[in-house]
């Protein structure tokens, strides 16, 4: 199975705060499961803990290598930028990474990088995984909060985005 290609200042273990996801669901292919992540307004139907999608350039909503968005997760408004995009190939995994910012100060400043891979696998199975690693004390209060809700939260991401997948 493929990784996640990591920045190193994102590398996990590194970081303040890291999570990772991961499911494998039998009858769904990875081109079936891309346009319900890369479409980003099919992103509330299936995860409750994302709003306030826009493009900064006007391009969207479809995420593409560079594109400039926003959105509010954990009540946090987001900045991010596309900084990998590989759609599903024969023999290929999809890829797709950000980087996301919240500005503020040393208490509120929030740095992270959000990596998705989408892979078919022998025997009619797609696994998708979604890793994020985060720096900063927001990220740092969240390492430290049980149940841990970034790891909640992208379960309900992955889990909402196969099903999605599903239904279409």
């Amino acid at each position: 199975m493929s990784d996640i290609i990591w920045p190193d200042q994102y590398l996990p273990g590194t970081t303040d705060n890291y999570v990772s996801n991961e499911i494998i669901v039998k009858g769904l292919r990875a081109d079936q499961v891309w346009p319900q992540l890369n479409d980003t307004t099919a992103w509330p139907s299936y995860y409750s803990n994302v709003s306030d999608i826009r493009f900064h350039d006007g391009k969207g909503p479809a995420l593409r290598l560079g594109a400039r968005f926003r959105f509010t997760t954990f009540s946090f408004p987001v900045e991010a930028e596309v900084t990998e995009y590989e759609p599903p190939a024969p023999g290929k995994p999809a890829r797709v990474a950000w980087h996301g910012w919240v500005e503020g100060d040393a208490a509120t400043r929030l740095d992270v990088h959000h990596a998705w891979l989408i892979e078919d696998l022998p025997g009619g199975r797609v696994r998708i995984l979604t890793q994020e690693t985060q720096t900063g004390q927001p990220a740092r209060d969240l390492a430290q909060t049980r149940p841990n809700p970034m790891l909640n939260a992208h379960q309900e991401w992955i889990e909402g985005l196969a099903a999605a997948a599903c239904r279409k």
